[in-house]
């Protein structure tokens, strides 16, 4: 199909001229172009208004001008497909789009924040940024896996980070995902893979199974959120800028420089994680992206390996070991996103060292126990509420001068042990955290969000009348969290004092 240059197309069949390219003033199906705010070479951006919507809005249209890579113009109808469909405060909300038989365009939020891009031009920052940032990151790709999508353009240029709180939850510094024309949804037909047989991604943060044309592995999104990392944290990129499959294949045998070998003053905690993202084989990354974002959240619960004291690449044997075991691989293809994220799930256990009964610590070390039997990639985080007073001043130790924080650290340790010895869980499946807050139930609630449990275990006492008209802190979690939450209670137990789970 051919039509003049800046030209978008008209309705199907019309025997008219075609609409003009949209000018400042327009109104397109009741809105109001106002202000054009990027021309790029596949779309422009126009921020608009119309009068039933209060909300800043942008209107995103293609550049349709006649000789155009044909992959764009479906891109754009995978982003029309899959927009629409996502939820949560990770991306713009949609509003409204336009069909290609009469004018193409796709009306979203407009998200006031800029971009992670110019973040790229203050590489390399503090460790301790580049972490928060890729947390945070880690954290909305989650959520988008988790309405079974893989995002597979994963870069700074679509990131943004809001400006403002909003009214739907919204943070500010809450990263937001855009342009979703290179994604895969679970549930759609995949219009990429099915037309093209090319590579699909931005050179720089493609995966080595986008290279073999693989699309159906969420951990992509991790390996890009690694070249990110390491960009911002040593200011040069992994694997340079190529132009060519050749060149992005040399991904698949050839190791990136340490970050440690080109900025000594990375912790070995930040390389060990950069560099695991960076593996050439999925399997050997994070099992998702909510595992990666625990870690970057508590770096001194990372498990470090040689990864961590990595100074130098493989010599030439090694390279050539790896580039021969490349050339007749081939990544494998997985069931689908949500299946994946079934064998990787956070289980946390909300433990009361101090206050519970040994009959109820017993019956909820089992029962943990028995959810990791069932779920073999699973991680256990091992979590215990040390209360604080809203007002006034704590005790900090014992009457032995110990340290209460510690006190507790070490119960939960010492609870947790049969447990991780029955079931052989090495360092990276289990971490320990002890929260101080005045309130127990919304820590735990907080906790479980932040780090995206999927499953929380926690125990309570017999009921009582004033526990039923106060409401219980397991109560409260059941009513207030997002994820599944089991309650454990021993039966014989008599009534007592309240205790926080």
């Amino acid at each position: 199909m051919s039509i003049e240059p800046e030209q978008p197309l008209g309705p199907a069949g019309a025997d008219h001229l075609p609409v003009r390219a949209p000018r400042a003033g327009d109104v397109i199906d009741g809105f109001h172009l106002d202000e054009r705010l990027h021309q790029g070479g596949m779309a422009n951006l126009w921020r608009v208004s119309h009068p039933d919507h209060h909300l800043p809005l942008m209107m995103k249209v293609p550049r349709i001008k006649g000789g155009e890579d044909p992959a764009t113009i479906v891109g754009f109808e995978v982003e029309m497909m899959i927009l629409p469909m996502l939820k949560g405060v990770h991306v713009p909300r949609f509003i409204a789009k336009g069909d290609f038989t009469t004018r193409p365009y796709i009306v979203m939020e407009h998200v006031q924040g800029e971009s992670l891009r110019p973040r790229l031009d203050q590489a390399p920052i503090p460790p301790d940024e580049v972490a928060s940032i890729g947390a945070r990151v880690a954290i909305a790709l989650h959520e988008l896996h988790r309405q079974n999508v893989i995002h597979l353009d994963v870069k700074p240029s679509n990131i943004l980070l809001r400006a403002h709180d909003g009214d739907r939850g919204e943070r500010a510094g809450d990263v937001v995902l855009v342009d979703f024309g290179l994604s895969r949804h679970d549930h759609l037909p995949d219009l990429l893979d099915e037309e093209f047989n090319l590579p699909m991604g931005t050179g720089p943060y493609m995966s080595p199974e986008q290279v073999q044309f693989l699309r159906s592995e969420p951990r992509s999104d991790l390996f890009a959120l690694g070249v990110m990392m390491y960009h911002l944290a040593t200011g040069e990129r992994p694997f340079g800028a190529p132009s060519s499959v050749r060149g992005l294949r040399e991904r698949l045998y050839k190791e990136p420089i340490p970050p440690r070998a080109i900025r000594p003053a990375i912790p070995p905690w930040l390389q060990e994680i950069i560099l695991r993202c960076l593996e050439v084989q999925a399997d050997k990354r994070h099992a998702s992206a909510a595992q990666l974002a625990q870690e970057l959240q508590n770096p001194g619960n990372v498990r470090l390996t040689e990864r961590a004291e990595r100074a130098a690449t493989s010599g030439k044997f090694r390279q050539f070991k790896r580039w021969f075991a490349a050339m007749g691989a081939e990544p494998v293809s997985r069931s689908g996103v949500a299946e994946q994220l079934k064998r990787a799930p956070i289980v946390m256990a909300a433990v009361d060292v101090e206050g519970a009964t040994s009959e109820l610590l017993d019956l909820l070390r089992e029962t943990v126990r028995r959810v990791l039997v069932t779920e073999p990639g699973a991680r256990l985080a091992c979590v215990s509420v040390m209360k604080t007073a809203r007002i006034g001043m704590d005790e900090l130790t014992d009457a032995a001068g110990r340290s209460l924080h510690v006190k507790q650290l070490v119960g939960l340790k010492h609870w947790a042990r049969p447990i991780s010895q029955a079931l052989e869980l090495d360092e990276s499946r289990l971490t320990f955290h002890v929260l101080e807050a005045p309130d127990a139930s919304a820590a735990i609630v907080e906790f479980a969000k932040r780090t995206q449990v999927d499953h929380v275990v926690m125990g309570a006492r017999g009921n009582s009348a004033l526990r039923r008209y106060l409401g219980s802190v397991s109560s409260q979690v059941v009513a207030q969290a997002d994820c599944t939450v089991t309650v454990v209670r021993v039966p014989s137990e008599v009534v007592g004092d309240d205790v926080p789970f």
